[in-house]
């Protein structure tokens, strides 16, 4: 693996990027992640261009965003927003005529990332073997990570691993089939749910929540890139703890976490 200063002098905001990470060494051993993450992502886009699904082509779009401004690729990032931003407004002209812009800059940015990790070819293999998610009962306290981002659950889990068991979801329906599978024990202490996610989104895992009487069983709190009004308005008439926004590092979520888990401990002492 090269030097940072490589990612530096090719246009890369890596300090930036080590305000959320903390240190290179966290930095190295998540940015495999992030080649997977945008190369499935671009690939997902340009099916849904295809397919004239905006909805989906504008979650795929937030998550690419989110993922390359964490790692300092800020004109991705920035393209990646532009493009989230058109596709919420139904705009499939841009969509269609400035797609082959976001393909050239992801495939620089992938070309950048090889180049920087040169021979670290089990990326792929590494990320698929971590983010493997299978429906279980939990035996300890567990944490639940609901976010489309492997980064930002591989993140939590990193942050959190040594004190807690750390479970993920990928999905609003994965998050539902895992708290059904646990609604007999009591090893949830808390759970993080992100909002813009495929399939099924956070706010219908929080109209579960609402419908079964469980937040107070298991108290969550959101990780959203949506700061809109209107989101955050409609966030907070649920039973919810605590909103924090992307992007955040370890101490904010730490934080909101701790929050979280104060809520838990009073709700048991009722």
């Amino acid at each position: 693996m090269k030097s940072l200063n490589f990612l530096k002098e090719n246009g890369v905001d890596v300090d930036k990027s080590l305000e959320l990470f903390g240190d290179s060494t966290t930095y190295n051993e998540t940015i495999g992640e992030l080649l997977v993450g945008i190369h499935t992502k671009i690939n997902q886009l340009i099916k849904f261009m295809k397919e004239r699904d905006l909805a989906n082509y504008a979650i795929t779009v937030h998550s690419m965003k989110s993922d390359a401004r964490y790692f300092g690729f800020t004109t991705l990032g920035d393209m990646a927003y532009e493009h989230e931003m058109k596709s919420k407004a139904g705009d499939y002209s841009y969509i269609a005529s400035h797609i082959n812009d976001l393909i050239q800059e992801t495939n620089k940015a992938i070309l950048l990332i090889q180049e920087y990790m040169k021979d670290d070819n089990n990326s792929e293999q590494n990320e698929k073997t971590t983010d493997t998610n299978s429906i279980e009962q939990y035996t300890q306290k567990t944490i639940l990570v609901v976010d489309d981002s492997n980064i930002i659950r591989n993140f939590v889990k990193r942050i959190f691993s040594e004190k807690y068991n750390v479970g993920t979801a990928e999905n609003g329906e994965e998050a539902i089939n895992i708290i059904k599978a646990n609604l007999n024990n009591n090893y949830i202490e808390t759970i993080l749910l992100d909002l813009n996610m495929p399939k099924v989104d956070g706010f219908a895992v929080l109209d579960f929540m609402r419908e079964n009487k469980l937040f107070h069983k298991m108290p969550v709190s959101i990780i959203s890139g949506d700061s809109s009004k209107e989101t955050i308005d409609k966030a907070f008439t649920y039973d919810i703890v605590d909103m924090l926004e992307k992007p955040f590092n370890d101490n904010s979520v730490k934080m909101v976490i701790e929050k979280t888990l104060i809520y838990k401990e009073m709700n048991k002492e009722q």
